[in-house]
């Protein structure tokens, strides 16, 4: 899977290797990191629960059920605004506090 981080105009694109067990504190450390360094703030967001949740949405779960991705949107997630784009591609946005658009879109590995 391959999830990239947009932040206004500038991005970041992470790697997701084993959707079934993600380093997700790597992860979530990478994007604050970059965000900081851009100047904006996504402390109110929890990134952390929301990328776990896309993740089992496009991957599905370990017995081979069909992914949930538009469930994901259906029930939403506090914060961001979540759409499902075709091919199985999930996004999120979130507006941040400066103004700024916060994006994490994530795109199966098939």
């Amino acid at each position: 899977m391959v999830l990239d981080v947009v932040l206004d105009t500038s991005s970041l694109t992470l790697n997701i290797a084993d959707p079934f067990q993600p380093d997700i504190d790597t992860l979530t450390s990478q994007i604050r990191q970059f965000v900081h360094t851009k100047g904006a703030d996504i402390s109110g967001l929890d990134i952390k629960e929301l990328i776990l949740r896309m993740i089992r949405g496009i991957a599905g779960c370990e017995r081979g059920c069909p992914a949930d991705a538009k469930g994901i949107v259906s029930r939403g997630f506090k914060g961001f605004e979540l759409q499902y784009i075709e091919g199985g591609i999930l996004s999120a946005h979130a507006l941040l506090n400066n103004g700024g658009h916060f994006y994490l879109k994530m795109f199966p590995d098939f």
